[in-house]
């Protein structure tokens, strides 16, 4: 699925490979996550060959989705200031007003100052 709409020009994507396990029958498939922005691209894995590899595999799909909420909710956030602060500058006539740090989101989706 692409990232970014096509007259963007760029081939942002994100691609999710699972191989069936024929009913759980075969545990040695292939379970990749693919996530690429032009140039750059990651690949995640995630195996199910054992009890521990499925449990840690599953964990890290959790703490993935917990982190990109916990970005999502500050990327909106800052948009949203930005929004506000380019509307009050046309009012203002661009009167400079005060600058806020940025944010960090940790490992573990921690939010804090830089």
């Amino acid at each position: 699925m692409f990232l970014a709409s096509v007259s963007s020009g760029t081939t942002s994507y994100i691609l999710a490979e699972v191989e069936s396990s024929r009913g759980g029958e075969y545990k040695w498939g292939h379970y990749m996550l693919t996530i690429a922005d032009c140039r750059r691209h990651i690949q995640l894995e995630f195996f199910l060959g054992t009890v521990r590899a499925r449990r840690e595999s599953l964990r890290k799909l959790d703490l993935l989705l917990k982190v990109l909420g916990s970005f999502r909710k500050a990327l909106l956030t800052e948009a949203q200031a930005i929004n506000e602060y380019e509307r009050s500058a046309k009012r203002t006539k661009g009167k400079p007003q005060k600058s806020t740090k940025g944010k960090k989101i940790g490992p573990i989706g921690h939010i804090g100052p830089i």
